[in-house]
């Protein structure tokens, strides 16, 4: 016979409270030989689900590199595209510190979310500048012409996304909003610094790594 103890977590998630109960357990229990302990439940399902959305988080990246090589041609371009990954996860990642602090379901639905917006933003400018430059436009030009006339589009998507998502991060208490909360406020963090960073630092590398071939094909 398997004796069974079941709880109810109130107040706070169920990962911190299996986790604190597992080092009670291990402190102060000591099992005959041929016994152990199993923790199930909703724990085990959302430690499952955790494990299988991290391997979509990695298998979308992949995807993404792949659709952008695809479209662009070049490793280059699709690589500088991807650069806003980072930039979004540091926002997502100051995001989830500052609230909860738990990397759950719904964040990492919320990080995935994260790469779609940053990588939209990355083609956006991208794509602007390999038109620019098909014009005949010197790099310098490009990127100040093309960084300008997608400032808006860019800004206005990130507006209206943070729009919608505020009275759902601001509404975590409310019964009904244990999902919705957490993957509001990562993405909410993660539009911050990636559409705030993207303006900057992606243009910069771009012209880095564009300008030193410019300078090749006049000196041939």
């Amino acid at each position: 016979m398997q004796p069974i103890v079941s709880a109810n977590v109130s107040g706070r998630d169920q990962r911190s409270v299996v986790e604190e109960i597992q080092a009670r357990v291990n402190r102060a229990v000591r099992l005959p030989e041929g016994y152990r302990i199993e923790y199930g439940g909703q724990f085990e399902a959302e430690a499952e689900a955790s494990q299988t959305l991290l391997f979509a988080s990695l298998l979308a990246i992949g995807v993404i590199f792949l659709l952008l090589h695809q479209a662009f041609r070049e490793t280059r371009l699709a690589a500088i595209i991807l650069l806003n990954l980072p930039l979004a996860l540091i926002g997502g990642v100051m995001s989830l510190y500052l609230s909860s602090g738990i990397l759950s379901i719904p964040a990492i639905i919320g990080f995935i979310t994260l790469f779609g917006i940053a990588t939209r933003n990355g083609i956006l400018l991208i794509s602007h500048y390999q038109t620019l430059q098909g014009e005949g436009l010197p790099v310098a030009e490009t990127v100040i012409k093309g960084s300008v006339d997608r400032l808006s589009p860019i800004l206005m998507t990130a507006l209206c996304a943070a729009l919608a998502l505020i009275p759902l991060a601001l509404a975590g208490d409310e019964p009904g909003n244990e999902i919705q909360s957490p993957m509001a406020k990562v993405i909410l963090g993660g539009l911050l610094t990636s559409t705030l960073l993207n303006l900057f630092i992606v243009p910069s590398i771009y012209r880095l790594t564009h300008q030193k071939n410019e300078v090749k094909s006049k000196e041939i």
